[in-house]
């Protein structure tokens, strides 16, 4: 669908930290007819940069709540030593 011109307007974590892309557009539903039915065509370039670009953005917050999660630490054996 990105690779179509959708566009990632989100992605939701459950709890088991699964990811849900949120992809909106225009011909959206008519994109997920044809994913649906095995009739849709993609460029493959096109396609390996969409996946690309999810894989980085998936990695990039991964690191980030890591970082995050690290500090909290931190803080907590900080403010135990007090």
């Amino acid at each position: 669908m990105l690779s179509h011109g959708g566009a990632l307007s989100g992605i939701t974590f459950n709890e088991r930290m699964r990811a849900t892309f949120v992809i909106t557009g225009e011909d959206i539903h008519q994109l997920d007819r044809e994913y649906q039915t095995g009739t849709a065509l993609v460029n493959p370039v096109h396609l390996r940069e969409s996946l690309n670009h999810l894989r980085d953005l998936l990695f990039d917050m991964r690191d980030r709540r890591s970082k995050r999660n690290g500090r909290t630490r931190e803080n907590r054996k900080y403010q135990d030593k007090r």
